[in-house]
């Protein structure tokens, strides 16, 4: 048995109902009752496109009425919506599927009752004339994610026995709902109802509506989130014909059957359900399938009123300059200016999937910070998604922080193509918006801010002395000055290499003026460092470097090579031992930071 939990329970879902011969075939188009009723199949398909299969997955039936939801789909999308809507109805008829009645206006009730969909086929022929049904197998095709084809005998045997639908057709006709030839949009209609798929096939069909439109196996954008939204809700109200309403109030997922024996059944963001059993209950509807349906939402919970999430789980993190610095080690008087100012910026992290509830959570912590802070910065890098509405309550509220003083640094958009385009639109219009690849460097931009508004760099261009080095602290004058003399000078250009990770390490630089940065090979910056700093330190201790090193700006620095270290060790045994202090009380602070940072993150 798999290790799959859902597997194993689709697996036991389809032991414990295959026992059931309850119902009957489909007898009213006669070459359905050819089918086998001990064909049982259920399957499942992610957002992200993985398939879980049991029983009878990949056995080829007719999809008929499942057709219709996805072929109105299909109308929106082609047609439009305008002359879609002034078409067909999308309230609920009460009345069995194949009813010959209108409504009010002499308008089909809605595209899933047989009056609705071949009004919907008729839209299709009109736009598309004699490659109506092509263009019906295409679209279709690409719901699956795989070229499609069609059962040439039922589409006779229902075409020999269509009579109801053909009453249903002429009163369309007669009140100016079909233009095209009766026949013609029968046929197309027919052959949409004889279109050959698998449970595995509606599962991946109904996967593409849960994913906003986008097929999860082949990644092709096949609707529009308007009409996704547009063709759930009908499914919702009329899907399961006039079981709809006990449908919703038991099992609350949007739903589409057919008299195949199929049913496809979507939770968005979700999952896509496709259930093959032929044998069917006195609606229409897959016996087999409807408990499995049942047995699916009352077990996980999956009904679509009674999802619980918590708005507030979508702020991963909050904090200000006491909880997470950037990697930028900061001169001591720079750090004086950033302890003094903590509060000054806040920052949160986002996390999942943002919509307008909770978009609407962090404009209110944003508007109370804002009493407080003068910057604030949003990162999105786990964020998956950021839904329409979400975007346009950001925007205003970004007016009105901005207009207010605060500035405000979005980082972490670029995997979101169309959120990052529409951040990179505002920033025209919004002096006091910025936006950074990385948080960290969010984080330092805006540490940077408060550090020049203070006049912490008012001196940044002035050369460090030796003995300001934090390394040397506490060294008697006459040791600085044997070290500075044993020391040679050396000078970067920004962009150049000081340090290869993994060269063995022969020196410690000091540096005197200037700014470089620590980095891995993948060119994660692990800290940046400025005069008064130094770099390779680590040499005391390690043999081999563990990070490249690069010049950001012209640097000069001093090289004490550890040679040069070890005769100084025994001319001057003290003040060695105070620079091994000092190294490990740096790496301490260092450390302190590092548990700092963890201890604010983890208490949100």
């Amino acid at each position: 048995m798999s290790d799959l939990p859902l597997l194993r329970f689709l697996g036991r879902c389809h032991v414990e109902f295959a026992q059931d011969f309850s119902g009957k075939l489909a007898d009213y188009i006669p070459e359905l009752t050819k089918a086998d009723p001990a064909h049982f199949g259920i399957c499942i398909a992610t957002v992200d496109g993985y398939v879980h299969a049991t029983g009878d997955g990949y056995v080829p039936f007719t999809i008929q009425s499942i057709s219709k939801a996805f072929v109105f789909a299909m109308a929106l999308e082609l047609i439009g919506a305008e002359k879609v809507e002034s078409t067909i109805g999308v309230e609920p008829s009460g009345d069995a599927f194949n009813s010959i009645r209108l409504n009010a206006d002499n308008r089909p009730f809605n595209p899933m009752v047989n009056a609705g969909a071949i009004a919907c086929s008729g839209l299709i022929c009109d736009a598309e004339g004699n490659g109506a049904f092509e263009r019906i197998l295409h679209e279709l095709s690409r719901f699956a994610g795989r070229r499609l084809d069609y059962d040439s005998d039922v589409f006779e045997s229902e075409r020999a026995t269509g009579d109801r639908n053909r009453a249903i057709a002429y009163l369309l006709r007669t009140h100016g709902v079909l233009r095209c030839e009766v026949d013609q949009v029968l046929d197309v209609y027919f052959r949409q109802c004889a279109v050959r798929v698998t449970a595995h096939d509606l599962a991946v069909m109904a996967a593409t509506l849960a994913n906003n439109g986008i097929n999860p196996v082949t990644g092709e954008s096949v609707l529009s989130p308007y009409v996704v939204a547009r063709t759930l809700s009908v499914m919702v109200s009329a899907g399961m014909y006039d079981y709809a309403g006990e449908w919703g109030y038991r099992i609350g997922i949007p739903a589409k059957s057919g008299v195949g024996g199929g049913i496809v059944a979507t939770l968005p963001s979700q999952l896509g359900l496709g259930i093959y059993s032929p044998l069917l209950d006195s609606h229409g509807h897959s016996v087999r399938g409807v408990q499995t349906c049942e047995a699916l939402s009352s077990h996980f919970d999956l009904h679509l009123l009674n999802q619980v999430a918590d708005v507030r789980n979508c702020v991963g993190a909050a904090y200000d300059l006491a909880g997470v610095s950037s990697r930028r080690n900061r001169q001591a008087g720079e750090q004086a200016i950033l302890d003094a100012h903590q509060s000054s910026v806040i920052t949160l992290e986002l996390a999942g999937a943002i919509n307008f509830g909770n978009m609407e959570y962090v404009s209110r912590r944003l508007s109370e910070a804002k009493s407080r802070a003068l910057q604030a910065i949003i990162d999105f890098r786990r964020v998956s998604s950021v839904s329409q509405a979400a975007v346009r309550l950001l925007e205003s509220c970004l007016d009105a922080l901005t207009a207010s003083g605060v500035t405000v640094t979005l980082s972490g958009t670029a995997h979101m193509a169309s959120f990052s385009a529409a951040v990179d639109s505002w920033l025209g219009r919004m002096p006091k918006l910025h936006k950074a690849a990385l948080l960290d460097e969010a984080v330092e931009w805006a540490e940077d801010q408060i550090i020049y508004l203070h006049g912490g760099y008012d001196r940044l261009r002035e050369q460090t002395a030796l003995a300001d080095q934090a390394l040397l602290e506490g060294l008697p004058a006459e040791a600085v000055e044997s070290l500075a003399a044993s020391m040679t000078e050396r000078r970067f250009q920004p962009g150049e290499r000081i340090i290869a990770a993994n060269e063995r390490a022969h020196s410690v630089l000091f540096i005197s003026r200037g700014m470089v940065s620590v980095k891995l090979a993948s060119g994660l910056r692990l800290a940046t460092l400025v005069a008064g700093m130094t770099v390779g330190e680590m040499a005391l201790l390690e043999t081999y470097r563990s990070a490249d090193v690069w010049a950001d700006t012209r640097v000069d620095c001093l090289e004490l090579s550890l040679d040069a270290y070890a005769r100084f060790r025994e001319e001057h045994p003290q003040a060695s031992e105070r620079i091994i202090r000092n190294l490990a009380a740096l790496l301490a602070r260092k450390l302190i930071v590092a548990n700092r940072k963890i201890d604010a993150l983890a208490s949100y």
